[in-house]
């Protein structure tokens, strides 16, 4: 398993300052603190076993080799340094994807398509969030109406959250309930698809300038093939966007029950890295990076984004 070559406790810096009770994500900067001693850390929620894996590992690898079953947060992170965005620097990758198929299990492993058939007029993070990650698009996504940009919006539904007025000659949604996908004012055309049974992305190679996730990363359970998918359909230099409020897996608004095993058993700086390795094992993207967006941390939904873009060949 891959861990920071100067900050190995990192990925075990989980806690919030106010952990809600029972609530995780299922389908962004942070104040840090002082230390608490490795005693006083508590875990930020039950681990459900599966994909326990990440932390035991990077366990591991910070304590010298000797193995940990702990799953504690070992220290907060310090005033003013968010422990997501340091997760993915420094980063030593193993040579093979460190995941097993039983990591992407799930608690409810019915048909994805009959879950989705029930359109839900819904939104997974609050309007803070919301309002954080359109004024991120507003920076990053090319200028509204850029001659002969494309854009996907994956795992999409009734609204992707981008700039107010915001248009393309061709943005397209890629979703699982197409009324959703209908009432979607910012498409210009939409696919309906479930990626867990065909990853295959039905585009030409080198088709998009950029591709958006919002919330839905830790659904997938075959990942990498989306993620090469991806990359083959991203245009040289194309900017892949995961964005999450990664650590409300429990959320009321959110999908618990079809959220992959590694990921309801872990918290915010894993899934950060979980993304980031998704990007390195799939191969073809530079080294991805995460920022922290979260509007109001331990107040308000936090939102955090992993991005990298496909290498110029």
């Amino acid at each position: 398993m891959a861990t920071l070559a100067q900050r190995p406790r990192l990925l075990l810096a989980l806690r919030r300052p106010h952990p809600r009770s029972l609530r995780a994500c299922a389908a962004a900067p942070c104040a840090r603190r002082a230390p608490l001693p490795p005693q006083a850390a508590r875990p930020r929620r039950v681990f459900l076993g599966l994909g326990a894996t990440v932390i035991d590992q990077v366990t591991r690898m910070a304590s010298g080799g000797t193995s940990s079953r702990s799953f504690v947060a070992g220290a907060r992170p310090r005033q003013g340094v968010s422990p997501v965005e340091q997760i993915l620097k420094n980063v030593e990758w193993l040579d093979e994807f460190p995941f097993k198929a039983e990591d992407f299990s799930r608690f409810d492993e019915s048909s994805d398509t009959l879950f989705y058939s029930v359109p839900r007029f819904v939104t997974h993070i609050d309007d803070q969030a919301i309002q954080a990650l359109t004024e991120y698009y507003s920076e990053v996504l090319p200028p509204s109406n850029t001659p002969g940009v494309a854009i996907l919006d994956m795992c999409s539904s009734w609204v992707s959250h981008y700039p107010p007025g915001y248009k393309q000659e061709k943005i397209v949604g890629m979703g699982m309930n197409e009324d959703e996908l209908k009432k979607n004012s910012v498409l210009t055309e939409y696919v309906v698809q479930d990626l867990n049974v065909n990853p295959k992305l039905p585009f030409e190679d080198n088709t998009f300038d950029v591709i958006t996730n919002v919330v839905s990363v830790d659904y997938l359970t075959k990942p990498i093939d989306v993620f090469k998918e991806m990359r083959r359909i991203l245009k040289p230099a194309g900017l892949a966007i995961m964005s999450s409020n990664f650590g409300y897996s429990f959320s009321n608004r959110c999908f618990w029950t079809k959220a992959i095993s590694i990921w309801t058993s872990t918290g915010d700086a894993d899934h950060a890295w979980i993304v980031g390795a998704y990007f390195h094992y799939a191969g073809g993207f530079e080294p991805p990076q995460a920022i922290d967006i979260s509007p109001n941390p331990g107040r308000t939904d936090p939102m955090y984004i992993v991005y990298s873009r496909k290498k110029i060949a």
